[in-house]
């Protein structure tokens, strides 16, 4: 085996641990990864814009509004229009919301994180270089992507 096979495995590794956190969350809580770190987003913001939701999950407007769109025929976020200016609207949980937000199993990249903080700084300059000079050479580096552990369609920039 050469040196690049591990390399491919370690990143199919990768893929697969995140698809089947993916799978795990939906069966669990009816939620992708997306629609959760959007409910997240909302919890610990409060009533926000879409497009502030969008910025802070570093996801496009259309997505967001599609995922908005999902929560709010479930239940589980609501849309309210401003009462100074109609034209701004505000999305914000549901009671029903919160409660499938406590119940649901933890994202991925928060064990990730938790991991990642522990390391020394030089190790994890090593690991974003890293990362990045794979994602060049991949071809990747302009794919648009947000920092969400999900299997799922990524559109070109």
């Amino acid at each position: 085996m050469n040196d690049y096979d591990d390399i491919l495995i370690s990143i199919r590794r990768i893929m697969r641990a995140i698809d089947l956190q993916s799978k795990r969350l939906v069966k669990m809580s009816g939620l992708t990864a997306p629609q959760l770190v959007v409910m997240q987003a909302l919890r610990r913001d409060g009533k926000v814009s879409p497009s502030s939701v969008a910025r802070t999950v570093a996801l496009s407007q259309a997505t967001i509004t599609s995922i908005l769109d999902r929560l709010e025929k479930a239940d589980l976020v609501r849309r309210e229009r401003s009462e100074t200016d109609k034209r701004i609207v505000y999305a914000c949980l549901t009671t029903e919301g919160q409660k499938r937000l406590e119940e649901a199993p933890e994202l991925l990249q928060a064990g990730f994180l938790r991991q990642y903080r522990q390391l020394e700084e030089w190790e994890r300059t090593m690991l974003v270089s890293a990362l990045q000079r794979i994602s060049t050479m991949m071809d990747a580096e302009d794919l648009d992507a947000s920092p969400i552990l999900d299997i799922g369609e990524i559109e070109k920039s």
